[in-house]
């Protein structure tokens, strides 16, 4: 088999700890890269562009953030459509109010003001856990929304609350087309996957698991709760705040709060559940799913309804969705809970082995 790491022999500490230990798997890796970057935008149509694959990389860059904090911290949260807000409004207000910035700082300043919100709501974390958190996150889900539509500097006193986005220029480069729109957003998924996956696999990655499994014991071994609870907020409040600016710029085109709903909340921690917690592949895997499930049932109903005749209404299919949603995550929880990335980590695990028996 092709997939066998027989011969591939660690000689120092920093091939033992690199980031894709198999071969295989670094291959594979720069790859699919090469193919996102260079097959993808020859081969691709608009309607994929801005209807499937920019989509699908915005939410798995806030599924990642959510992973982050869930996943890997082991800490509840219901609020992620609202931290996507903060970096989508915060980078609007830098954009307008500071002549000449730079569009990706923008970017990343609107993922540090969803970090330092984050943080302030992450405090609760140090004295309640599980679903009395999970609550907490909640209320920031209604507080942030609200203060985005009752204070008018926010949204520069637009009356209607739908503010039409800044056109993206990025060395004197404008970002208009679909294409442009899917190379910037691919870029940022790709440079920020790659540091979140350095990140889980180093000291922090490690403190944040040790929280997660027992945060006694980890404070026994000398790890800080404060710190290590309030910088796993803060990293998963950026990746999400990022994934806001993102979601306003390069897919709707406008900033408005109704965009940031608890409904996109709940869709990301699908794709979480759906996906696998604690992992960075699962945050793709769980968004691919999600984003593809609508188109499938839309290609379904279509067919059925040229080849049988049944007239399926919209609202049906709608929920429809929901209930396959529902079903899914029932199955996931009871058959696989770590989700579709441990499936498929299992898979591998049977080719490194064949033909010999577990």
């Amino acid at each position: 088999m092709l997939y066998r790491e027989a011969g591939q022999f660690k000689t120092s500490y920093e091939a033992d700890a690199a980031i894709f230990p198999i071969r295989q798997d670094l291959i594979a890796v720069w790859v699919l890269v090469a193919v996102a970057f260079v097959v993808v935008p020859l081969v691709a149509t608009p309607y994929v562009f801005t209807g499937i694959l920019i989509p699908f990389l915005i939410l798995s860059l806030a599924a990642l953030g959510l992973n982050i904090l869930t996943g890997y911290a082991g800490q509840l949260s219901l609020g992620t459509a609202a931290f996507m807000a903060v970096g989508a409004f915060a980078s609007f207000n830098f954009i307008l109010r500071i002549p000449g910035i730079p569009v990706l700082l923008a970017f990343a300043g609107g993922g540090v003001v969803a970090a330092l919100v984050g943080m302030v709501f992450g405090l609760p974390s140090l004295r309640i856990r599980g679903f009395y958190l999970a609550v907490a996150t909640l209320a920031a889900q209604f507080f942030i929304l609200w203060f985005l539509t009752k204070v008018g500097w926010v949204t520069n006193y637009n009356p209607s609350g739908v503010i039409t986005a800044q056109q993206v220029v990025i060395l004197g480069h404008a970002f208009t087309t679909p294409i442009d729109k899917y190379l910037l957003v691919l870029g940022i998924v790709t440079v920020m996957a790659f540091a979140a996956k350095n990140m889980a696999r180093g000291n922090v990655g490690r403190s944040w698991m040790a929280v997660r499994d027992m945060d006694v014991a980890a404070e026994v071994i000398g790890i800080r709760l404060m710190r290590a609870k309030l910088l796993a907020f803060a990293v998963s409040s950026f990746y999400c705040g990022v994934a806001g600016a993102l979601f306003a710029y390069a897919y709707l085109g406008t900033v408005e709060p109704e965009a940031f709903s608890l409904d996109l909340s709940f869709r990301v921690l699908f794709m979480v559940i759906i996906g696998g917690v604690g992992s960075i592949l699962g945050s793709f895997m769980g968004a691919a799913f999600v984003t593809l499930l609508p188109v499938l049932l839309s290609v379904t109903v279509r067919f059925l309804d040229r080849n049988l005749g049944l007239h399926i209404a919209e609202s049906t299919i709608s929920n429809l969705e929901l209930m396959i949603f529902g079903g899914l995550i029932i199955f996931f929880l009871i058959v696989e809970p770590h989700g579709l990335a441990r499936l498929w980590q299992i898979a591998k695990d049977k080719l490194r082995l064949w033909p010999f028996p577990h």
